[in-house]
Parts: structure tokens; sequence; C-alpha cells
């Protein structure tokens, strides 16, 4: 069984950071990794997705150029660099690993495991 465990949320000013950490088991260098978000009431959303070497990632259009996801195979761990942050990214985040997709997956349908989710709260 493959165990997902975040860590990094908190409350934070807008215009701050905040960096999200995911500690995987199992063989985390053939899964797909993503970050998921979820604000009450509405559906699951991804927010970025990297490839199992790391070379390749994509991001929602809301959060390109102030995310950064990663990865550290040697570490089994993902991490998203959230920078320059807003009030609409306020949200549960969850880390998300595809265990049976070859290239990059945005559909939370394409995730087999899931971590138990990490609030990010941003302030105005």
């Amino acid at each position: 069984q493959v165990q997902l465990v975040e860590s990094g949320g908190g409350l934070v000013q807008a215009g701050g950071s905040l960096r999200l950490s995911c500690a995987a088991s199992g063989r985390f260098s053939t899964y797909i990794m993503g970050w998921f978000r979820q604000v009450s009431g509405k559906e699951r959303e991804i927010v970025a997705a990297i490839s199992r070497s790391g070379g390749s990632t994509w991001y929602t259009d809301s959060v390109k150029g102030r995310f950064t996801i990663s990865r550290d195979n040697a570490k089994n761990t993902v991490t998203l660099q959230m920078n320059d942050l807003k009030g609409e990214d306020t949200a549960v985040y969850y880390c998300a690993a595809a265990d049976r997709q070859r290239s990059i997956a945005v559909w939370p349908s394409r995730y087999d495991y899931w971590g138990q989710g990490t609030q990010v709260t941003v302030s105005s």
C-alpha cells in the first residue's frame, strides 16, 4: 500500500509563500505525481503535476509563474513551492500518485493514491 503524507500547510498573508512537501512510500520513481486542491463544496482540481523523471511539469493557468512543482526520486518526495499567494489559493491541498499513467495526468480519476490533505489559508 502506497502512503502519501503532506506537510507544510498553514496560514499566510496574501503575497507570501508556502512550501508543501509530500513524502511517499512504494515505487516512487514510477509514479506520476500531482498536487490537487479542494474548497469545501467544490470539486477537487489539479494544481500541478510532474512526470516520473521530473523532466516535464504541468500547471493550471491560475498558478503559472507563481507555483513550482519538483520531485526528488532519491528521497521519495514531491514539493510544491507556492509564491505570491492569493486569497483564491485557500484550499485543502492533496498530494496524489498515479501508478497506471505513462505521462502527466490532470484528472483526479487517473490517480490511484492520495494523501490526507493539508490546509492552506491565505489571508488578505
